[in-house]
């Protein structure tokens, strides 16, 4: 018991200086890393593209020339021809194209408003992601810690999983050298955390994930048929920032894969680990920059399983 007060008492330090730092001025605090190294020597994808939808009319935190522009150079040299939205979600703004990726959508333009964990989604716009993933289509929703996963269960619920729509933490498994926390959680081969499956396995041994890094997000329950290829450990736990209360995240997750109808789609509970960023006045790497990890190939990897090329 003692352990848990001064384990809680500790991340409540660490979400005031969250809130106190980063929420305060986000814009100025994290920006992608302009450094990052974008290139692929060998696209999987040099004749006919797969077309990429990126929303960016949901009041997302990431866009395609913002937080989220080190991945999209990153997928773009991979062969795929990514092309921003502007629209809402309907059969008519889907059509023709292969995946759509959501990153952060929030029910408020500014992430401090009340409103901003309101659902980012209407019931005809889930309903027609639903119909468009059932014929085919491919689906990447990443949603983060509070209040992106109060913003997006509305539609992760359509595929059957549930957000916890806190925060995830796991002490015992996070990378704390260099100014890292207890939420950037490690998900490798060596602490049993990282699952077989084809995102993880990639093409070949060269493509194979032996190390994932998350960076404080939420965590994820799925259903029957989807697989949890980033497992949480019995020592992580979800933790509420208002109530100052935490919950066991015992079999759950942060990052589920699951077929649906003829399509596919991969939902992630946290957002920075497929970018590369620059945070705080000392700009410190978070995301695919950071050293001794997979991202990088962790996203091409989702890529070219919701493109099909991986089965």
């Amino acid at each position: 018991m003692l352990y848990f007060i001064n384990r809680t008492a500790f991340r409540i330090i660490l979400f005031l200086f969250f809130f106190s730092v980063f929420a305060a001025n986000t814009k100025a605090q994290q920006q992608p890393d302009p450094d990052f190294d974008v290139t692929v020597k060998q696209p999987a994808y040099t004749k006919k593209k797969p077309k990429v939808l990126f929303d960016e009319a949901h009041n997302n935190f990431h866009t395609t020339e913002g937080r989220y522009k080190p991945f999209v150079q990153l997928i773009t040299n991979d062969g795929y021809q990514v092309t921003p939205n502007k629209e809402e979600f309907t059969a008519n703004t889907l059509k023709g194209y292969d995946i759509l990726i959501i990153s952060n959508a929030l029910g408020a333009s500014a992430m401090s408003a009340a409103e901003a964990g309101n659902p980012a989604f209407t019931d005809e716009e889930c309903d027609a992601v639903r119909d468009w993933v059932k014929a085919g289509g491919s689906l990447l929703l990443i949603a983060d810690h509070a209040p992106m996963g109060g913003a997006a269960e509305i539609l992760s619920k359509r595929f059957g999983v549930d957000m916890s729509k806190v925060y995830t933490l796991d002490t015992a498994n996070a990378d704390l050298k260099d100014g890292g926390s207890d939420g950037w959680i490690i998900y490798s081969r060596e602490n049993g955390l990282l699952a077989d499956h084809p995102i993880t396995q990639g093409r070949n041994a060269s493509e194979k994930i032996n190390r994932v890094v998350a960076f404080t997000g939420q965590s994820l329950k799925g259903g029957e048929g989807s697989t949890a290829f980033l497992k949480l450990a019995d020592t992580a736990g979800d933790y509420d920032t208002v109530t100052k209360k935490e919950v066991s995240a015992k079999g759950r997750s942060q990052g589920i894969a699951l077929k649906f109808g003829k399509g596919r789609v991969v939902i992630l509970g946290e957002a920075a680990m497929l970018t590369a960023q620059l945070a705080g006045n000392d700009k410190r790497k978070f995301g695919m920059n950071r050293s001794g990890n997979d991202n990088r190939q962790f996203a091409l990897n989702i890529m070219h399983w919701l493109s099909k090329l991986l089965k």
